[in-house]
C-alpha cells in the first residue's frame, strides 16, 4: 500500500529523518530536474520557468533548475509574485496574437497515469497544454515548462495564481493553492504531473486537488512514513486481500441473502445478485417485499423467495445461518413499514451484512438497530447518505470524517466518492483509499453492483475488523477498475459505464488485478 500523510504528519516525519534538510532537498531537486526531462522529450534548448518560493518546496525547485542548467536547459527561477507577473504577461501577448492563432494539432481528450501498479492517480490532463509529456512545446510558448515551487503544502490559502501558463506545469509536492489535507482549490496552476515525496498526501487524492495534480509520481527520498494509518490500495493490495476459489467449494461455501428491489424498484436486486455472482459467489437467494418470487428480476442462476410487503423481516430471518453474507437496501423503498423492517433485520442478522441505499435511510431512523450486532457491519453511503446518518455532509477533511463515522457506528464505513474511503471501528482508526474509479461509475445502479461485490468478498468469512477493513477497500478497488478496464471499447472512455456492463467486466478485472500483482511482485 501506498502511505498518504497529513501536512501534520509530514512535517514530523521529515523532523525525525536521518537525514539532514540539505540532503532530502537534493534528493527532491534531483527527482524533479529528472521528471522534468522526461516531460520536455531532452534538455537542449530547452526553457523552463521556476517559480520558488522562500521555504523548502522553493528550494527543491531551486535545486532542480541548477540540475536542469548542467544539462543544458536555460532555466529562469524567480520569486512566486514574479512568476505570476511572467505568466500574466506572456498570457497577454499570446492572446494578442491569435488574430492570426498559432496552428495546434487537434488534440481530443485523453487520461495520464492510469498504470497502477505504481499508485500513480488518474486525472484527466489540464486545458491550456495540448501537448503530451515528452513532446516538444510549440514555438509560441513562453517556455517548455514551467515548474511549480512556490508554496506546496505549506500555503493554506491564495497566492494569486488566476491564469495557468500555456506551458505544462510540474508541481512540487502538490499544486500551490491546493489544500494539502482536504484538496480544496484556492487558485492554481493545474498540473500535468505533480511529484510529491515521501508519501501522498489527502489532497493530491481528493477532489478538486486530484484533478489538479495530474498525474502524481511518488520520490522516495529517504522518508519514513511507514507508521501513517492512511493508505493507497494498490492492484497488488487488492489481490493480495481477495478471496480466490477453493478446491473442495461447493455452492452453499460462499453464499449470499439478498433484500433488495420493489415493485418501483425490480432491476436494483438484479444488479446485487448478478455482481455477487461474478465475484465469486456460489449462491445467491432473493427477495423483494411485496414482489411474487416469480417475478423478482434477478440472474436465471439465483433464487427468489417470496416475501409479503408488511412484516417480512422474520420470514427472511428464517434461515439466514445458512448464508455466509447479506445485503439489504437497494430499492427496498423508504415507507415507514419498510423502513422499520429493514431495521428490524439488520438488528438481528447474524452475518456479515452490507447496508446500502434505503438501508441507510432505515438506520438514520432506527440508529439503534446496530447496537446488538455482533457481526460485521459495512454500511456503504454517498454525501447525501452520509448527511442523513450522521447529521452534516462529510467534512472537508474526508478521512477524518469517515474515522469518526466508523467510530460512531461501531461499523466499517465505505465513503462513496471520485476517490472512495474505507474506514474501520479501531482505535486508532485507518483509512484505506480507493482511487481506482474515473466518472464512469457515476450512473444509476452502480452502487448495487459495489454492494454485491463486497458481500461476495465478505462471504468468504473475514470477521477481525481490519481484514473486513482490507476486504471492504480491495473490493471497492475492483469494482472501480472496471472503469478503466482495457478491454472496453476507448471511443467510450468519456461516457458512463451501465451497472450491467461493469458487472460483465468483474472476471476480466479480477484477472487483471492478478496479472498486475504478479508483474508487481515479480513472479
Amino acid at each position: 500500500m501506498i502511505p498518504i500523510v497529513t501536512p501534520a504528519e509530514m512535517a514530523a516525519i521529515d523532523a525525525a529523518a536521518p537525514e539532514g534538510t540539505d540532503v532530502l532537498v537534493a534528493r527532491a531537486g534531483a527527482a524533479v530536474a529528472i521528471a522534468a526531462r522526461r516531460m520536455m522529450g531532452g534538455t537542449y534548448g530547452r526553457r523552463v520557468l521556476v517559480a520558488a518560493g522562500k521555504g523548502n518546496n522553493g528550494a527543491d525547485g531551486r535545486v532542480a533548475a541548477a540540475a536542469l542548467e548542467r544539462w543544458g536547459v536555460r532555466c529562469r527561477v524567480v520569486t512566486p509574485p514574479e512568476a505570476l507577473e511572467l505568466v500574466r504577461t506572456a498570457n497577454s501577448e499570446r492572446l494578442s496574437r491569435q488574430a492570426k492563432p498559432w496552428p495546434e494539432r487537434p488534440v481530443s481528450p485523453f487520461r495520464i497515469g492510469t498504470g497502477n501498479k505504481s499508485g500513480k492517480r488518474e486525472a484527466t490532463k489540464p486545458e491550456g497544454s495540448p501537448i503530451r509529456a515528452g513532446s516538444k512545446m510549440p514555438t509560441s510558448a513562453a517556455w517548455d515548462l514551467v515548474i511549480d515551487a512556490a508554496y506546496g503544502t505549506g500555503l493554506r490559502g491564495s497566492w494569486g495564481a488566476d491564469r495557468a501558463p500555456a506551458a505544462p506545469v510540474l508541481a512540487v509536492d502538490i499544486p500551490s493553492g491546493i489544500d494539502a489535507l482536504t484538496g480544496e482549490d484556492h487558485g492554481c496552476w493545474p498540473a500535468a504531473l505533480t511529484v510529491t515525496f515521501g508519501a501522498l498526501k489527502p489532497g493530491l487524492l481528493l477532489h478538486p486537488g486530484a484533478a489538479a495534480a495530474g498525474e502524481v509520481e511518488l520520490a522516495p527520498i529517504g522518508l519514513d512514513a511507514s507508521g501513517t494509518m492512511s493508505w493507497l490500495v494498490t492492484d497488488a493490495d487488492a489481490d493480495a486481500s481477495l478471496p480466490t476459489a477453493e478446491p473442495a467449494a461447493h455452492k452453499w461455501r460462499r453464499a449470499v441473502r439478498v433484500i433488495a428491489g420493489s415493485p418501483q424498484m425490480r432491476g436494483a436486486g438484479h444488479l446485487v445478485c448478478a455482481a455477487a455472482q461474478q465475484s465469486g459467489v456460489g449462491m445467491v437467494v432473493v427477495s423483494s417485499p411485496g414482489v411474487r418470487a416469480a417475478d423478482v428480476a434477478r440472474p436465471a442462476e439465483a433464487v427468489a423467495r417470496d416475501l409479503r410487503p408488511t412484516e417480512w423481516a422474520g420470514p427472511a430471518l428464517a434461515d439466514i445461518k445458512r448464508f455466509d453474507a447479506a445485503v439489504i437496501g437497494p430499492g427496498i423503498g423508504t415507507d415507514p413499514t419498510a423502513l422499520a423492517q429493514t431495521a428490524r433485520f439488520i438488528a438481528d442478522c447474524p452475518v456479515p451484512l452490507v447496508v446500502d441505499a434505503d438501508g441507510l435511510t432505515a438506520l438514520a431512523d432506527h440508529p439503534e438497530c446496530l447496537h446488538e450486532r455482533t457481526a460485521p457491519t459495512v454500511l456503504t453511503p454517498h454525501d447525501g447518505e452520509f448527511a442523513k446518518l450522521t447529521g452534516s455532509p462529510p467534512a472537508a477533511d474526508r478521512f477524518e470524517a469517515v474515522r469518526r463515522a466508523a467510530d460512531e457506528f461501531n461499523a466499517v464505513v465505505l465513503l462513496k466518492g471520485p476517490t472512495t474511503l474505507v474506514a474501520a471501528p479501531a482505535a486508532p482508526a485507518a483509512v484505506l483509499a480507493a482511487a481506482s474509479g474515473t466518472a464512469r461509475l457515476a450512473t444509476a445502479g452502480s452502487g448495487d453492483v459495489l454492494s454485491g461485490v463486497i458481500a461476495a468478498v465478505l462471504s468468504a468469512g473475514a470477521t477481525e475488523p481490519n481484514a473486513v477493513l482490507s476486504q471492504t477497500a480491495a473490493a471497492a478497488h475492483w469494482h472501480g477498475r472496471t472503469a478503466t478496464f482495457g478491454g472496453h471499447d476507448p471511443a467510450s472512455a468519456l461516457t458512463p459505464l451501465t451497472a450491467m456492463h461493469q458487472v460483465e467486466l468483474l472476471g476480466a478485472v479480477r484477472a487483471g488485478l492478478a496479472a498486475s500483482a504478479a508483474e508487481t511482485n515479480g513472479t
